[in-house]
C-alpha cells in the first residue's frame, strides 16, 4: 500500500483521503502511534476535517499526542485555508462562485465563540472590494447597526453587499430577528442605491442563503 506522499506524488493530492491528508500535514506519530492512526483518532473524534480544523484549543486535551507543536500545525493549516479562500474571492465575481463564498464565510465564522456579523462590500461588477467583521454580539446575539454599514459602503464605493453572521449553536436556521435586520439593512442600502445581494447565516458544518430562499 502506497504511504500517503507516495500516493500524493503519483495520483495528486485529490486522490488521498481525509486521514492522509491530515497525516501528511501532522508528519509525525505520537505517544507510540503511527501518524496514520494518529489523524484517523483525529477525525473519528472530531466528526470531520472541517470540525477539526475550526475546533478550540480545549478541545484537544484529551487526545494524547497533541501537545503545542501539532496543536500550532493544525491551527496554521486552517488559517493557510482561510487565507487561499480570502485571496481567490478578491479576484472572483461572488455571484459566479457563490460556493467560494460561502466556503470563505464559514472558515471565517463557524468556530466563533460569540456571534459576529460580516459584510462582504462589492464593486458594480461583484468582485470584493472588503470584507469586514463589523460587529460582535454575545453567544446568543449581536447588535447590528444598519447606518454604519451604509457609511462604510459609501466610503468604499460599493454598489452591493453581502451580510454574513454566525450561530455559535451550531444551528444555521435564521431567527424572526435575523430576518428583521436584513430587512432594516436592505431599506437603508436602497436609499442609496445599494443592493444587498444576499445574507449567508453559518452555523456548523451548514448554511442559509437568504437569496436561495427567496427572501430578498
Amino acid at each position: 500500500m502506497l504511504k500517503p506522499r507516495e500516493k500524493l506524488h503519483q495520483m495528486g493530492a485529490s486522490a488521498l483521503t481525509d486521514t492522509e491528508l491530515l497525516a501528511i500535514f501532522l508528519r509525525t506519530g505520537a505517544c507510540g502511534k503511527p501518524v496514520m492512526a494518529l489523524a484517523g483518532e483525529l477525525l473519528e473524534v472530531f466528526g470531520s476535517l472541517y470540525l477539526l480544523m475550526s475546533a478550540e484549543k480545549s478541545a484537544f486535551k484529551a487526545i494524547k499526542g497533541i501537545g503545542d507543536a501539532k496543536l500550532a500545525q493544525l491551527h496554521a493549516i486552517a488559517e493557510l485555508g482561510k487565507r487561499f479562500f480570502s485571496a481567490q474571492l478578491a479576484r472572483e465575481n461572488v455571484l459566479e462562485n457563490p460556493q467560494l463564498t460561502q466556503l470563505y464565510l464559514q472558515s471565517v465564522l463557524a468556530h466563533q465563540e460569540r456571534e459576529v456579523f460580516m459584510v462582504i462590500f462589492l464593486d458594480n461588477q461583484h468582485r470584493v472590494l472588503e470584507a469586514q467583521q463589523m460587529f460582535s454580539g454575545t453567544i446568543a446575539s449581536v447588535e447590528v447597526h444598519p447606518r454604519e454599514i451604509v457609511r462604510i459602503a459609501l466610503k468604499l464605493n460599493a454598489a452591493a453587499l453581502i451580510l454574513a453572521h454566525n450561530h455559535p449553536s451550531g444551528r444555521a436556521e435564521p431567527s424572526s430577528a435575523d430576518r428583521d435586520i436584513t430587512q432594516h439593512i436592505r431599506q437603508a442600502c436602497l436609499l442609496m442605491n445599494i443592493r444587498v445581494l444576499d445574507h449567508l447565516v453559518i452555523g456548523s458544518g451548514e448554511y442559509v442563503s437568504f437569496a436561495e430562499r427567496g427572501w430578498l
